[in-house]
């Protein structure tokens, strides 16, 4: 029997390799401006190495988490997960798709709808509408549940609450989930406020730092290491791991993560302007600048020499200031940030003269995971004071995180 049972796996990763080169002669269904770069050949992401977990899918009804960036990279392109799994054969029962949708097309917080994908045929079950963890009915006839979705490392980027809800539906059910990990572009530092847990809400469900500088594969052992699932359970979890990545690589992202977000530039600086969705101020949406400029109608036209008007584009139907003559800044030409800097919400905050229009309180609470942040500002504190009443609590964070670290 283990003679057989061997030549069956040689014989079916025979197929899938050769299946495999057939399959990503195909690019996925990404608009062309959703491209960045070209990936880093030294990393390797874990759904490139088909041959480690492809065996795990063999003969399974597989459900997959996934959305644009859920690509596996060749020397033609890329050709995404799903769209390569079920060119290799495996049974794909139906896709789970999160915030912005699994192609990609809805904006930041629309409802994304259940349909089916026009490309593969396979059901799509959104989890970003009407329920964002998937049901025990919608487990019941998968194996195994895959998930394979880009970070960029910031607490209220919406992606990590979708993996803790999937691996909580997961435990719950009794179904084995693979996580297939991806590089941290900010996955350099630790910084920022920690989430109180009296302000939790998806867009922070643990108390985190708001950039906690870890991958998903890591993230999702602290979940279930930490009894951070609900009622304390733990999933049965599998993390297929990057090959050549550390904390300090530099990497850029080939497929833009979202909508707003077009380059490397938007991802270093999406940590600091990020706090300005809690605010009136538009930080760049409705331009092709988004999260690299910042700037509102009602801020001190005398105190800045860069101006722009948002209107509708790919990335935002409803830009905050549409048509507005924004006064602000253009930072789009710094460097990577080894740092979340309050400075830019502070300049907006003093320069703006009607003070009331500033706050979106309940939304800037969410996004920073306290109510303190906005009352230091308001009390006029500096960055170098609001910072220091931080620290006890990223170096607590520190010794938890430590625990999970996959790589150096």
């Amino acid at each position: 029997m283990p003679i057989l049972s061997n030549l069956k796996s040689t014989v079916f990763l025979l197929f899938l390799a050769l299946s495999c080169c057939k399959g990503q002669q195909k690019q996925a269904d990404i608009p062309p401006s959703e491209v960045i770069s070209t990936p880093s050949a030294e990393i390797k992401v874990a759904a490139n190495r088909t041959e480690v977990y492809l065996p795990m899918l063999q003969g399974k009804k597989v459900g997959i988490v996934a959305n644009p960036t859920s690509a596996i990279f060749h020397d033609k392109g890329y050709t995404h997960l799903v769209d390569s799994l079920v060119s290799l054969g495996v049974d794909v029962k139906k896709v789970f798709a999160p915030e912005h949708g699994f192609r990609g097309t809805a904006d930041a917080g629309e409802h994304v709808k259940d349909g089916m994908d026009a490309k593969t045929g396979v059901p799509i079950i959104s989890l970003y509408g009407k329920n964002r963890k998937p049901s025990k009915e919608q487990l019941d006839e998968l194996d195994v549940v895959v998930f394979d979705i880009q970070d960029v490392g910031v607490r209220f980027y919406t992606f990590i609450a979708t993996l803790q809800l999937v691996m909580e539906a997961c435990a719950e059910h009794g179904t084995p989930i693979i996580v297939l990990d991806r590089p941290n572009p900010n996955g350099h530092y630790v910084d920022g406020p920690t989430m109180m847990k009296e302000h939790a809400s998806y867009l922070g469900l643990q108390p985190i730092p708001l950039v906690y500088g870890m991958t998903m594969g890591e993230y999702a052992q602290m979940l279930n290491g930490e009894g951070w699932l609900e009622n304390g359970n733990k999933a049965d979890l599998t993390v297929i791991q990057l090959e050549n990545y550390t904390h300090a690589s530099e990497y850029h992202l080939p497929i833009r993560p979202s909508p707003n977000l077009p380059n490397d530039v938007s991802i270093t600086l999406y940590p600091s302007l990020g706090l300005f969705e809690g605010t009136n101020v538009n930080a760049g949406r409705g331009t092709e600048f988004q999260f690299q400029r910042y700037g509102a109608s009602f801020m001190d036209s005398t105190q800045y020499d860069f101006t722009y008007v948002p209107e509708p584009n790919f990335g935002s139907k409803h830009p905050k200031e549409e048509g507005k003559i924004c006064y602000g800044k253009d930072l789009s030409q710094l460097p990577r940030m080894n740092e979340m800097t309050l400075r830019w919400v502070i300049d907006a905050y003093k320069n703006t003269m009607d003070k009331s229009k500033f706050f979106l309180t309940s939304g800037f609470t969410k996004h920073a995971g306290t109510p303190v942040l906005q009352q230091q500002i308001e009390a006029g504190l500096s960055e170098a004071e609001i910072k220091a009443t931080w620290q006890d609590d990223l170096e607590n964070f520190k010794k938890i995180r430590a625990k999970y670290l996959i790589y150096e």
